[in-house]
């Protein structure tokens, strides 16, 4: 593992001590990286919507968080700014979903990311895009 992909793996697991909404989602790790992570979550009875699918919010919150470990596994303090969803295919109770986030751009005070979120057939579910405030404060600051 690199220096860099230890820092994302630090920066991941400093994160999810207090992101509360991760937890209760169930997230895990499956790859952190620099730039880059790879997570996943399974589809529980209270995410569902009234029609008995992961409800958009749920959908939006999981890339989110993929977003935010992604952007801050650079060790600065990274912000949303902007985000947008697109929602392709519908999710349901048990379902096994991934999200993968990967930079577009990293600038020194913005950066832009995707997510794609598909099932354990590969196939496209979610696609989210993000940008980030970069700011020059360390995420791994006291």
């Amino acid at each position: 593992m690199t220096d860099k992909d230890q820092l994302a793996k630090d920066v991941f697991d400093k994160m999810m001590e207090t992101d509360y909404c991760s937890q209760w989602m169930g997230i895990k790790a499956i790859e952190v990286k620099e730039c880059s992570c790879k997570l996943s979550m399974i589809v529980k009875k209270d995410m569902l919507n009234g029609f008995g699918i992961l409800h958009g919010g749920i959908a939006y919150a999981f890339a989110d968080s993929a977003f935010a470990f992604a952007s801050n596994s650079l060790g600065r303090l990274s912000v949303s700014i902007n985000g947008s969803m697109s929602f392709h295919k519908s999710a349901k109770e048990g379902d096994k979903i991934i999200a993968v986030a990967s930079p577009i751009h990293v600038g020194n005070k913005t950066a832009d990311f995707n997510v794609n979120i598909s099932n354990d057939q590969e196939e496209l579910m979610y696609s989210f895009k993000g940008t980030v405030y970069r700011t020059s404060r360390s995420v791994l600051e006291k």
